[in-house]
């Protein structure tokens, strides 16, 4: 089922949470909004959901105008972040809740159960109480309860939030796999970019009620549209820079540390003042062809799989550097050398 957003707008008294947010969700897609606390993310979605009227635009479930369709017309599954499973029903009868006001038969009815069940994998535990389940078989059965009633679109507020990090990882995996197996076209909210990054198909970026950026999540990642979006999705070292010519499909940039070459990518960057970004994992150890730094080690830690380098490039600006597969341990004050290729130099507009 396709959902299309055309420029919603909500409004809490005199606040305004979302202003003029146009989408499209594609059908079959597993689709994310991310954002920090307070971006809209949630609002958008129970919005979706029919909780909540938008104030002005349009909302479409494939063709058909969604606007005054109340929720349980609109044959959406929600799956909130506290679980909502009722704590004197059974497993079975959890799930079943969602079918009693659909005029199924019995038959019809334990078949669902039986079906939704299986595909979160808790078929065995359908005679439980929720309190005999862990956080993640709980979630399970809380999907279980918005997939009986075979939705077109699948919902899911921060599903994860409550669960320990191994649990989480476990259940992203699951939340892929149910994915595939039904490619039931599904919005998920989120704060997380590991969850954001690692599941969506697409990914809508949002900040006090805008799209500040709508792509795939290696574009969002690797060509972030403005520097909010470049920090939130991950970390980034920053130098402000001046751009002093272009050649050959490279940008030639000025910067207190040295001079840089920059590969502006698909869309052109700005002139004059920019600033010149680089994740941490970028920053290769020793010197390269171009673009490289001398630095001081200020700070190591010590990650198990990586090394993470602060690296003072003077008394007042540092960076972060990433090293994987360690050959040589390096010590605070040692200086250091490295070097960042132009492909994974970001330019945006500077100060």
């Amino acid at each position: 089922m396709r959902v299309s957003i055309q420029n919603l707008g909500k409004k809490f008294g005199d606040t305004p949470v979302l202003k003029n947010v146009s989408l499209e969700v594609h059908d079959q897609e597993l689709f994310f909004l991310l954002g920090p606390s307070g971006c809209g993310k949630t609002t958008l979605l129970r919005l979706i959901a029919g909780f909540y009227q938008p104030d002005v635009g349009q909302l479409f479930f494939g063709d058909k105008p969604m606007n005054r369709v109340p929720p349980h017309q609109r044959n959406s599954g929600m799956v909130f972040q506290n679980y909502a499973l009722w704590p004197h029903m059974t497993v079975a009868t959890n799930v079943a809740y969602g079918l009693e006001v659909r005029g199924l038969s019995a038959a019809e009815k334990k078949q669902r159960v039986t079906e939704a069940l299986a595909i979160v994998q808790m078929e065995r535990f359908a005679d439980r109480a929720p309190n005999q389940l862990s956080g993640g078989q709980q979630q399970r059965v809380a999907l279980a309860r918005a997939l009986v009633i075979r939705p077109d679109v699948l919902l899911l507020d921060e599903p994860l939030s409550n669960l320990d990090a191994k649990l989480r990882l476990e259940m992203r995996e699951e939340i892929r796999r149910i994915h595939s197996q039904t490619r039931i076209t599904t919005i998920y909210v989120t704060h997380d970019q590991k969850e954001a990054l690692s599941l969506a198909d697409r990914l809508a970026v949002m900040r006090e009620g805008v799209i500040e950026q709508l792509a795939d999540p290696r574009t969002v990642y690797r060509a972030p549209a403005n520097r909010f979006v470049a920090d939130f999705i991950g970390e980034t070292n920053w130098l402000p820079a001046e751009v002093r010519g272009r050649s050959d499909g490279e940008m030639r940039l000025k910067t207190d540390f040295g001079d840089f070459r920059a590969l502006p990518g698909d869309k052109p960057a700005a002139d004059g003042k920019v600033w010149l970004g680089f994740r941490p994992e970028a920053v290769e150890m020793g010197a390269g062809q171009s673009n490289s730094l001398a630095t001081t080690i200020a700070h190591v830690s010590y990650l198990g799989e990586i090394e993470q380098y602060e690296l003072k490039l003077s008394s007042a600006v540092t960076i972060k550097a990433l090293e994987q597969n360690l050959q040589e341990i390096r010590r605070v004050g040692e200086p250091l050398t490295v070097h960042i290729r132009p492909q994974n130099l970001l330019v945006l507009p500077g100060p």
